[in-house]
């Protein structure tokens, strides 16, 4: 049995199907099936990559051409999507059994934009 997710984006400027092309671009085997609707900001992309690489590629090409960075690894895309971008090894350190570990990875974590994960393995081994 195949396994496969939609995401469903609503867009208000008509911009809907450069956006969704745009995604499908970054991220292998995607596809556009259909646009139409309005955005909200009920929708966001959360994304947990391999490495460090990969969170820069996607982060910069999704910064770029009017794009914004927030905090905690999330940014705005230029079509005011919501994203959030961060190494799977994030959620291993900020989910850490050890306690002390977890704090202060989640502590380095908030101080951040983009996520830079070695400093974050830093800061977990104290």
């Amino acid at each position: 049995m195949s396994n496969s997710i939609r995401t469903c984006l609503w867009f208000r400027d008509g911009r809907g199907r450069e956006a969704a092309e745009r995604y499908c671009s970054l991220i292998p085997g995607r596809r556009v099936e259909t646009t139409f609707v309005t955005l909200t900001e009920a929708v966001s992309i959360s994304v947990a990559t391999d490495d460090q690489a990969e969170t820069d590629r996607l982060w910069a090409a999704l910064t770029a051409n009017g794009g914004e960075e927030t905090a905690c690894g999330w940014l705005k895309d230029r079509y005011g999507v919501s994203w959030q971008i961060y190494p799977k090894r994030l959620s291993e350190l900020t989910m850490s059994a050890d306690k002390n570990v977890s704090a202060r990875a989640m502590a380095e974590m908030m101080k951040q934009g983009k996520i830079d994960i070695a400093a974050i393995e830093a800061a977990a081994r104290g």
